[in-house]
């Protein structure tokens, strides 16, 4: 892997029920390439991911969102699954943090159903996006354009599907971080 996010700072932002894979490999990525990545979250200590059809792993929690500071980052990871963005649409410290980050206009990058959250957020209107497909209605209906592709990338946001598209996803937030 190459240095390419050298002096850049990431927050996942996640709470229990992640899918693993969806923060798992993000962070094993772009700290391999040499970015400082933080695990957000409102709970403290450890947040335990969903594995595709049963708990999976526990992670350590590196900043409390209520201490986080959006300023310090170059980008935000936003994991999918079904209870975590389901859990942090409902927190509002969460939603107010994601819009600040994005304020700062910094790629935010949301997977699966964590398009929710951009939802919640009020970002996606007049954008083109992708998910999971089960939430193509909700983007819709906020006045997101919808699209079957592995990566979509408008603006600042960049959106993927599911697991199987984890390998474009990382690539693309590595890019557009490393163009900053």
């Amino acid at each position: 892997m190459t240095m390419a996010l050298m002096g850049k700072h990431i927050a996942i932002l996640a709470t229990n029920g992640f899918e693993q894979s969806e923060l798992e490999k993000p962070l094993e990525e772009l700290q391999g390439h040499g970015a400082q990545v933080d695990i957000v979250s409102p709970e403290s200590g450890k947040i335990l991911g969903w594995d595709e059809d049963s708990w999976g792993d526990k992670f350590n929690v590196d900043v409390d969102l209520a201490q986080a500071h959006v300023d310090k980052y170059h980008a935000l990871v936003l994991p999918g699954g079904l209870f975590n963005p389901d859990s942090l649409r409902q927190n509002q410290a969460a939603i107010e943090f994601i819009r600040a980050v994005a304020a700062n206009q910094v790629p935010v990058a949301a997977i699966c159903h964590a398009p929710w959250l951009l939802i919640e957020a009020g970002l996606v209107a007049g954008k083109t996006v992708t998910s999971f497909p089960s939430i193509k209605t909700d983007l819709t209906n906020a006045g997101a354009s919808w699209v079957d592709q592995q990566v979509v990338t408008d603006g600042q946001l960049i959106t993927s599907r599911k697991p199987d598209d984890l390998e474009a996803f990382i690539d693309t937030i590595t890019s557009a971080v490393s163009a900053q």
